[in-house]
């Protein structure tokens, strides 16, 4: 069975930094997709960043140029580099993982609190 672990969630102040990282486990193929969610408390889940096979990457508008997502392929991972944290940057992150023959796979989520 896949499963996502992640970590690296936490409290820090504003302008601050973290890196979150997520680690597939329970199979020997690699995602062809990774990304990371979050969602804030009263507020829908959003896409914050997506990373392909390839390593062609997306960011949400609200992250562009303070966020970096990243991944290892040989190790499975996938990482968040997140920079000039912003209070509106808390919530719970998520991250998921999709290859055709798992379907979509999400993480337990980690949460993030940005405040001072």
């Amino acid at each position: 069975q896949v499963q996502l672990v992640e970590s690296g969630g936490g409290l820090v102040q504003p302008g601050g930094s973290l890196r979150l990282s997520c680690a597939v486990s329970g199979t020997l193929s690699s995602p062809s997709r990774m990304a990371w969610y979050r969602q804030a408390p009263g507020k829908q889940r959003e896409l914050v960043a997506t990373i392909a096979a390839v390593g062609r990457t997306t960011y949400a508008d609200s992250v562009k140029g303070r966020f970096t997502i990243s991944r290892d392929n040989a190790k499975n991972t996938v990482l968040l580099q997140m920079n000039s944290l912003k209070p509106e940057d808390t919530a719970v992150y998520y991250c998921n993982a999709y290859r055709l023959t798992w379907g979509d796979v999400w993480g337990q989520g980690t949460q993030v609190t940005v405040s001072s």
